[in-house]
């Protein structure tokens, strides 16, 4: 299990759960260090007094609030750990809501609540089973590094997880980004709809969720060792900046979400209103051309027969004379 991050209680009514937070994920992304190119030589980044003009340890770092060029105001860590907050200490919750109330975007970084103790197992196993059975989330207030901060409390499988959350007001208002004037057919939200249902899923798994920019950082550190050349990058098939018809991408992009599942068969890809048009084209179209020849072949059938015995007879004396 993780180190911890934090220890502290939650603070439910009048119940509490003394707890530890540690992290819920882990990074296994590829970390790479400063050096100079010239002679591989360790570039490090060393912290100065600008006053005394030397370098300093960590044990005489600390914070300050600057008030002015002229004046700063120091905080020490032990002060930011006594502030008068019930929160400093534990983490309080402030309601119960239901998990699609919450916006996604103010939800941040997640943490398991591990029981400190067999003191806590039964307020632990309380609180997890009525959250399960509520099928809310619980909204808290907590205090980590010097500020106060917001939080959501859920179920995930045996634990309960803390997620880190912005206040309301961190978050910008998105209205002004949307692209004003644009307007879509049926046929395109119908099409996208299609697609959408082509790529639903139940879970995450499988190789289109797998890291593999950190595969094949891998494989370049590894040719590299061994004195080979790094992999060539693949190609990708679109062309940069060409402009496509998007029902026809939406169209194509339904095709090969079937085909990576296997489906065979194209024809219920295009079985939107939009098909039928060109069909309407052609019926008005033809029935135009079946008018002028069904005026012809009518006067070609049954009276032909007659007026061609008329108008022969006549022409030959015309003719003749």
């Amino acid at each position: 299990m993780p180190r911890t991050i934090w220890s502290g209680a939650i603070s439910f009514g009048l119940v509490t759960v003394p707890i530890h937070v540690v992290s819920a994920t882990e990074d296994h992304s590829v970390r790479f260090h400063q050096y100079h190119l010239e002679d591989m030589g360790r570039v490090r980044v060393r912290k100065y007094c600008e006053l005394e003009d030397r370098e300093v340890t960590q044990d005489e770092i600390g914070k300050g609030y600057e008030l002015s060029k002229d004046t700063v105001i120091p905080v020490l860590e032990e002060e930011l750990r006594e502030l008068p907050l019930p929160t400093a200490k534990a983490i309080e919750i402030e309601a119960f809501v239901p998990l699609a109330s919450i916006d996604p975007m103010g939800i941040g970084e997640g943490y398991y609540l591990q029981p400190d103790g067999q003191v806590a197992a039964k307020p632990y196993k309380l609180l997890r089973q009525a959250l399960e059975r509520s099928s809310k989330v619980a909204v808290a207030k907590y205090a980590w590094s010097g500020r106060e901060r917001l939080g959501m409390l859920r179920v995930r499988e045996e634990a309960i997880v803390l997620h880190a959350m912005r206040w309301p007001d961190e978050i910008r208002d998105p209205s002004e980004l949307a692209p004003p004037g644009i307007e879509l057919s049926e046929d395109e939200i119908t099409e996208a709809e299609q697609l959408i249902d082509r790529l639903t899923r139940d879970d995450l798994e499988g190789e289109e969720f797998q890291d593999h920019y950190t595969e094949a950082l891998h494989e370049v550190i590894e040719a590299k060792q061994e004195g080979h050349a790094p992999p060539e990058s693949r190609e990708t098939e679109e062309e940069p900046g060409k402009v496509l018809d998007l029902m026809a991408a939406l169209q194509q992009s339904v095709a090969k979400a079937k085909a990576s599942r296997g489906e065979s068969g194209e024809a219920d890809v295009h079985e939107l209103p939009r098909k039928k048009t060109p069909a309407r084209k052609t019926a008005k179209k033809q029935p135009a051309k079946n008018k002028k020849t069904s005026a012809k072949t009518t006067a070609a059938k049954e009276p032909t027969k007659k007026t061609a015995a008329k108008k022969t007879t006549p022409r030959k004396p015309r003719r003749s004379a």
